[in-house]
């Protein structure tokens, strides 16, 4: 017979027995675990499509492609700092600087041409030298000349564009060339004075200056005589200039007054040599944005973002109607010594709708383009043109004579002046962007 503890132990025991976990089992769920904890920040921004935390490596490639390190924001070639938080330099105030400006004499820099040396010329005032800029809530820094020399030794900068970006272009040299001796330093034109290099040797560093007011070819690229009244650019030409920018390190760019003529631009398909010519009619706005694509395409194709930049200078304002400012019907910027106080002021003929085409095209680039913002706070600058205080390359009549106002260059901006302010933006741009 058997016992009864035993039959009820048996029973007792087939209840209470846990079920065993299979050993295999066991060792993959302990790898789930592992590979989860191990590997589970890739997972989320494999499959839920997000960025990995900052720092974090990711493990593995990814769809075939190895990421690396996750990059920081990306630090823009020449830069040695930043600039203040919340600080756009583009925004501020003129204030009177009598210590500081100007930065150098129109005697003591050779370079400026004739048509921008106000004093030689007869300006009896120096009041438009004396304004100094003040973005709100922060400084510029210091155009510091031996700083630029050094970062440019071995290196090549442009400037591209019209007679504007020249004077930008003269005053850079005017702000650097007292540190470099007398026998080592030159300046030299060529192709006809389209490409005019200025050269300090001992930095083995040169500033140019390309003349190309459309930036693609045009009916207007003879840098001496260019006044043509049917002005023609040629599209998808960018690389008939763009050849000589190949091997800039910093390339500053503008182009506006050329394409506003008031009325549509000619653009020609094919080229200037073909006997029958194919020319098409379109907007200021229109021609303007083919120009930037190309500028762009043509930037992304041949410049390092590692090792260099590229800058973009905005719209130059002009003068030409008083009535804007509150002045008489008739007037211009004949006679003005004072600046524009009011702070909304906007020169009629800087065309808004071409700086939204500007922001939209500038926004789709995948090269970084530094946007030097100058035309609000040059708008308050009635006084600094040059006026009638230039070389004048005809004989003025009678009649002009008798009417300044009629031969006022409301344009070009006479130097040591305005442009002076526009590299010392490039110049805080260049090294704290």
């Amino acid at each position: 017979m058997k016992s009864p503890l035993s039959s009820s132990s048996s029973s007792s025991m087939g209840v209470l027995r846990k079920p065993r976990l299979s050993p295999y089992l066991f060792t993959l769920l302990t790898f789930i675990v592992f590979i989860t904890i191990l590997y589970g920040e890739d997972f989320i921004c494999i499959f839920g499509q997000l960025e990995p935390i900052p720092g974090r490596a990711i493990s593995r490639p990814v769809l075939g492609v190895d990421l690396g390190l996750v990059k920081k924001r990306e630090k823009l070639a020449f830069a040695i700092g930043k600039s203040e938080e919340k600080c756009d330099v583009f925004k501020g105030r003129w204030v009177r600087d009598e210590l500081t400006r100007p930065l150098y004499e129109e005697s003591e820099c050779p370079y400026i041409q004739p048509q921008l040396t106000c004093q030689e010329h007869g300006r009896p005032d120096t009041e438009y030298q004396k304004w100094r800029w003040q973005p709100h809530g922060c400084d510029l820094p210091s155009f510091n000349a031996t700083l630029m020399l050094e970062t440019l030794r071995g290196k090549r900068m442009m400037f591209v564009g019209d007679s504007l970006n020249r004077g930008q272009y003269v005053s850079m040299i005017c702000l650097l060339h007292r540190l470099i001796p007398e026998h080592a330093k030159s300046m030299k034109s060529y192709n006809n004075d389209a490409l005019t290099v200025f050269r300090a040797k001992d930095y083995n560093a040169s500033i140019e200056f390309y003349w190309a007011p459309f930036l693609l070819e045009s009916n207007s690229d003879n840098a001496v005589v260019h006044r043509v009244s049917d002005r023609i650019v040629r599209r998808g030409s960018i690389n008939k200039h763009g050849k000589h920018w190949k091997g800039v390190d910093i390339l500053v760019f503008n182009t506006y007054l050329w394409w506003m003529t008031g009325l549509d631009i000619k653009i020609l398909k094919g080229s200037f040599e073909d006997k029958e010519k194919e020319i098409i009619e379109v907007s200021a706005e229109d021609a303007y944005r083919m120009a930037m694509r190309s500028m762009l395409r043509w930037v992304r194709k041949n410049m390092d973002r590692k090792k260099t930049r590229v800058f973009f200078t905005s719209m130059s304002p002009t003068h030409g109607k008083g009535i804007e400012w509150g002045g008489e019907p008739g007037e211009n910027c004949y006679n003005q010594t004072t600046i524009i106080e009011d702070s909304n002021y906007w020169d009629s003929n800087s065309r808004k709708t071409i700086m939204n085409v500007i922001a939209e095209e500038f926004s789709k680039s995948k090269f970084p383009i530094t946007f030097l913002n100058i035309t609000q706070l040059s708008s308050y600058r009635k006084d600094a043109h040059t006026s009638i205080y230039k070389k004048q390359w005809s004989p003025l009549t009678a009649e002009q004579l008798a009417n300044p106002v009629s031969y006022a260059d409301c344009v070009h901006w006479c130097l040591p002046g305005l442009q002076d302010t526009w590299n010392e933006l490039l110049f805080s741009k260049l090294f704290y962007p």
